[in-house]
C-alpha cells in the first residue's frame, strides 16, 4: 500500500512540474478557444432572440432550435442528421421490416435528392425509378435548398395516396414525371429461389429480420435440391440493396465464412476501434459463391462484399458499388428525439476503406437496357421458330441412343433454353449463374 502511495505521489509530482514547464501556454490557448466557443454561442442566442421578436410572422420557437440543431449536424456530412421524434419512431420502425412510402433509399447529392436504390417489390420499384436518379421536385415542388429530412417529408403521406415526383436521369434529355401511389412497405428481407443447380440469395435490406430470412430459405433451398451435393454453388444478390444494420452485415458475412476478419470500424479516438470476425461454420458447406452488385449497393452490401471478396471466398460480378465507408450511431436525446451521427470509418480485411471509392467488382458485367422501341417479331411467328434436322420431313431417327439419354438429351437442352430466357430478363444473374456452372465443371473433372 505504502508502495501504491508512493507511485501515486510520484505521478502526481511529475505532473505538476510539467505543467510548470510547458502548460502555461497551453491554457492560455485553449481558454482562447473556450471564449471564442462561447462568444459564438451567446450570437446564436442573439440571432434566436431577433428572429422570436422581430420576424415578420410569429415563429414555432422548437422547431427554430430543432432547425439549428438539424442544420449543424447536416453541415458535417450527408448521413449526420436530427431525428425529431416522429422521425426517429419511424427509423425503429423500419428496421423492424414495415412501414409507410414508396420504397426508396435516398441520400443528396448537389442540393438534390438522389436514389441510392428503389425496394423491390415497392410502389418506387414499380413505377420504374432506378438507381442513380435525382429527384428534383415533389408535387412540382423544388427539393432544392431542402435538407434531406426535408425532402423525406414530402415524400411521406397516407397509404393510398398519390405523389408525382420529377425524375432527371442520366441517358435522358429532359427531367419526367412519375406518378406513384403510396403504399405500406412490408419487406421480405430475403428470399430464396433455384435456377437449376443453382440457389439465389437475393437480399434487398439489412433489418432485423435478415439473417433469420436468409438461412431459413437457404436450408429450404438445399432440401428441395436434394441436399447440398445437388447445389452446384448460390448467387448472393445485393444488386440495389442500400444496406442497413451493421450487426446484420456481419451475421450475414459469417454465414460464409469459417475464420478471419470480417470488418473493422475506426473512429476518432483510437480506443473506440472494434473488430469483428467470423465463427466457424458455413451455411453452404464450402460451394462457390457468386456476388452480385451495382451501384445501389451501398453500407452494409459493401460490408458483406467487402469481407467475401478479401477472403477469396466470393467472385463478384457486376457494377460498381456506391461508395458508402462510414457507420453512422444513432444516440437518444431528451424530449423523444435523436441525432445520427457519423462516428467511424469502416475497413474491409485487407485494411481498405471503400468510403467514396465503393467495391470494384472482380467481373465488371453491365446490365443490358431495355430498348422498347427495338422491334422483335411476334413470339411463336415463323420468324422466330428455329428449324434443325428433326423438323424435316421424312427426317429418320437416331438409333444410338435410349430412351433414357433421349429424355436426358431433352432436359438438357430445356434447361439451356430456361438460361436462355433468363439471360434476356436478367443478364447479370444469368452471367453469374453461368460461372458457377463452370466452377461445377471445372471440379467435376478433377
Amino acid at each position: 500500500m505504502r508502495k501504491f502511495l508512493m507511485a501515486a505521489l510520484g505521478g502526481t509530482v511529475a505532473g505538476v512540474v510539467l505543467t510548470t514547464q510547458v502548460a502555461g501556454p497551453l491554457v492560455a490557448q485553449e481558454a482562447g478557444k473556450s471564449s471564442t466557443v462561447y462568444e459564438q454561442l451567446d450570437l446564436f442566442g442573439d440571432i434566436f432572440e431577433r428572429i422570436r421578436n422581430q420576424y415578420v410572422e410569429p415563429v414555432d420557437e422548437g422547431k427554430l432550435i430543432e432547425a439549428a440543431i438539424n442544420g449543424m449536424l447536416t453541415s458535417l456530412d450527408p448521413h449526420s442528421s436530427y431525428l425529431a421524434p416522429d422521425a426517429f419512431s419511424d427509423m425503429r420502425v423500419q428496421t423492424r421490416g414495415e412501414f409507410g412510402g414508396l420504397g426508396i433509399e435516398v441520400t443528396q447529392e448537389e442540393g438534390f435528392i438522389k436514389v441510392v436504390s428503389p425496394i423491390d417489390g415497392t410502389p418506387a420499384a414499380e413505377a420504374g425509378i432506378q438507381a442513380g436518379d435525382f429527384i428534383t421536385h415533389v408535387d412540382g415542388e423544388s427539393v432544392l435548398g431542402l435538407t434531406l429530412d426535408q425532402a423525406v417529408d414530402k415524400m411521406r403521406g397516407p397509404v393510398g395516396s398519390e405523389i408525382v415526383i420529377t425524375v432527371a436521369r442520366e441517358g435522358t434529355d429532359e427531367p419526367f414525371d412519375v406518378s406513384i401511389i403510396r403504399d405500406t412497405i412490408k419487406l421480405t428481407a430475403a428470399k430464396v429461389r433455384t435456377e437449376g443447380d443453382t440457389v439465389v440469395l437475393r437480399v434487398t435490406t439489412f433489418n432485423d429480420q435478415t439473417y433469420d430470412n436468409m438461412a431459413d430459405g437457404l436450408k429450404k433451398a438445399v432440401e428441395e435440391a436434394g441436399g447440398i451435393d445437388k447445389v452446384n454453388g448460390f448467387v448472393l444478390d445485393l444488386r440495389n440493396n442500400p444496406g442497413g444494420l451493421l450487426t446484420q452485415a456481419i451475421a450475414v458475412s459469417d454465414a460464409f465464412l469459417d475464420k478471419g476478419e470480417i470488418v473493422s470500424t475506426r473512429g476518432r479516438n483510437p480506443q473506440d476501434s472494434e473488430r469483428f470476425n467470423a465463427e466457424p461454420g458455413d451455411l453452404t458447406g464450402g460451394k462457390p459463391i457468386v456476388v452480385l452488385i451495382n451501384g445501389g449497393s451501398a453500407s452494409a452490401s459493401e460490408i458483406v462484399t467487402g469481407a467475401l471478396q478479401d477472403h477469396r471466398r466470393a467472385i463478384v460480378v457486376g457494377t460498381k458499388s456506391f461508395g458508402k465507408g462510414s457507420v453512422q450511431t444513432v444516440i437518444p436525446l431528451r424530449g423523444e428525439g435523436a441525432m445520427r451521427l457519423t462516428t467511424a470509418r469502416y475497413y474491409t480485411p485487407s485494411g481498405r476503406s471503400i468510403q467514396a471509392l465503393g467495391i470494384s467488382p472482380d467481373i465488371v458485367v453491365e446490365q443490358p437496357k431495355p430498348n422498347p422501341a427495338a422491334e422483335t417479331p411476334e413470339e411463336g411467328s415463323a420468324a422466330t421458330q428455329s428449324r434443325s434436322e428433326a423438323d424435316l420431313r421424312g427426317a429418320i431417327t437416331n438409333d444410338s441412343m435410349t430412351e433414357d439419354e433421349k429424355r436426358m438429351l431433352q432436359d438438357e437442352q430445356q434447361k439451356a433454353e430456361e438460361a436462355a430466357k433468363l439471360r434476356k430478363e436478367d443478364y447479370q444473374l444469368a452471367y453469374a449463374i453461368d460461372i458457377l456452372k463452370g466452377l461445377s465443371a471445372i471440379a467435376a473433372a478433377e
